[in-house]
């Protein structure tokens, strides 16, 4: 059982929070404040109820080392913006001078760890520093769940000393999500699986082969099923040396009676910087010299189709290169028939959710997850460590 932070008995406590605020800078400045906007709820109900916050996140990847261009400093700034109240800043993460700033907080105070990055023993997942980090509180709340499948010294160590855990409603609501709604899931069960490699989908997929009624291939990944198929994919992105898992999976899916659902044309060009496509052609038809950088028009109708009848959708990679403009049509038709979808729909992370927002279609979908990798590895069916570390 895991408890959460409204389950917990806050007024007067100090209340370490482990956050995700690895968002992304440009020369100082914050480009995207999503994840610090997503720990506002969580941020919010504690000092409501009367708790002092002790903040802590990793930002970028110094490596153990003091870099100052992952300071946590330009993050305390917007996070004040946001709560409205003075967020301070401390030094570092542990140590006296934190220890001394620690003690002085009152109830309604903020105040933010410097990197834990900075200390290697943070990734090494170091006993003495989750002992450290962990005496500064009276409870530890885990609410960044994009690290909940690293075994660091903030995610698994400190809950083995803190004298009280939980989780916080980011991490709540990826629970609820991911967790208990996909255990019964209502039927037809649908999974769409784009992205460029096999490679980093293939447990994916294989366990979702034994879960679901229809599953969905596109992007790049496709690329490595058309050469098992006998079909040329010219100078495109595929994985040569995994043919065999490709029809492994392929016969798989028959033999478990899973409807697997592969493009049936593409939108080619002689490479991914093209200002527009060559043309569409069908899957046994890619010229040695071009590259599929889409799913065709005729797959994005054959998808849709697919998931008219669906009741829960599980969506993790585009379906094309949808950075680039010229190739970005097939993953928004795809974005488009999950949007009018009457289900349980959830989006990876990530490129996925960022196809998404690039349709204006962010909410019309259930939930989109914050994890990239974490969610992956609970899609493979792992259970993530920071979950078991937080279970009473």
């Amino acid at each position: 059982m895991i408890r959460f932070i409204d389950q917990m008995d806050l007024p007067g406590k100090k209340v370490l929070i482990r956050v995700d605020y690895n968002v992304p800078l440009k020369n100082g400045a914050i480009t995207d404040d999503n994840r610090i906007q997503g720990s506002l709820p969580t941020l919010e109900y504690a000092l409501e109820q009367g708790a002092a916050l002790i903040l802590c996140s990793h930002l970028g990847k110094p490596k153990g080392k003091v870099v100052p261009e992952f300071s946590m400093a330009p993050v305390a700034q917007r996070l004040s913006e946001l709560l409205g109240r003075p967020v301070q800043t401390a030094p570092d993460c542990v140590g006296p001078e934190v220890e001394a700033m620690v003690a002085a907080l009152m109830p309604g105070d903020v105040l933010l760890l410097e990197n834990l990055r900075y200390h290697a023993g943070e990734q090494a997942g170091d006993d003495d520093f989750a002992k450290a980090l962990a005496s500064l509180c009276d409870v530890y709340c885990c609410d960044a769940f994009g690290t909940a499948h690293r075994a660091h010294a903030s995610m698994t160590g400190i809950p083995a000393h803190a004298k009280e855990k939980c989780g916080g409603f980011l991490l709540k609501k990826e629970w609820e999500f991911l967790g208990e709604s996909l255990k019964k899931p209502a039927r037809p069960y649908v999974a769409i699986s784009g992205g460029a490699k096999v490679s980093s989908k293939l447990a994916i997929i294989q366990n979702l082969l034994s879960k679901v009624n229809r599953i969905i291939i596109g992007g790049a990944m496709a690329n490595t099923f058309f050469l098992a198929m006998g079909h040329g994919v010219g100078k495109s992105l595929a994985e040569s040396d995994l043919v065999e898992a490709a029809k492994t999976i392929m016969a798989d899916a028959r033999r478990k009676g899973v409807e697997l659902l592969l493009p049936v044309d593409v939108v080619l060009a002689s490479g991914p910087d093209d200002a527009q496509a060559a043309g569409v052609a069908p899957i046994d038809a890619i010229g040695d010299d071009q590259m599929v950088l889409d799913a065709g028009p005729e797959s994005v109708k054959l998808w849709a189709k697919a998931l008219e009848d669906a009741r829960t959708v599980v969506w993790n990679g585009p379906v094309g290169l949808f950075e680039n403009p010229a190739f970005a049509e097939g993953s928004k038709g795809v974005a488009e028939a999950v949007a009018g979808l009457d289900a349980l729909t959830i989006i990876g992370g990530g490129d996925t959710g960022a196809c998404l927002k690039l349709a204006g279609l962010s909410d019309k979908v259930t939930f989109i997850s914050t994890g990239g990798g974490s969610f992956l590895e609970f899609m493979e069916g792992k259970e993530l460590p920071a979950f078991k570390a937080l279970e009473v």
